[in-house]
């Protein structure tokens, strides 16, 4: 894995919320450590609860502050890229 691109794969805790919730935190957490430009969520399509699950958290202000944009992956619907913008000397 390279410090500058982050993955975090949901599928094998799809069902358990506040497992889905600290492996997200934890995830922003390892970006900000590591100054990664891109964090990748693999949520998978299913019927879409995952990605909505995970769009709210990242749309929460105190979370919102920590990255630069969310990308929805046109063509795979189950992945979602959360880039961050780093400043010299941050």
């Amino acid at each position: 894995m390279s410090s500058r691109k982050l993955t975090l794969d949901l599928h094998p805790i799809f069902d358990r919320g506040r497992e889905i919730d600290a492996a997200l935190a934890q995830a922003m957490d390892e970006a900000e450590a590591r100054k990664a430009k891109q964090l990748e969520i693999i949520c998978g399509k299913g019927s879409g609860a995952l990605k909505k699950r995970v769009l709210r958290f990242l749309d929460q202000k105190h979370v919102r502050r920590r990255y630069h944009r969310v990308d929805k992956d046109p063509g795979n619907s189950g992945h979602l890229y959360v880039h961050f913008r780093w400043s010299r000397g941050q």
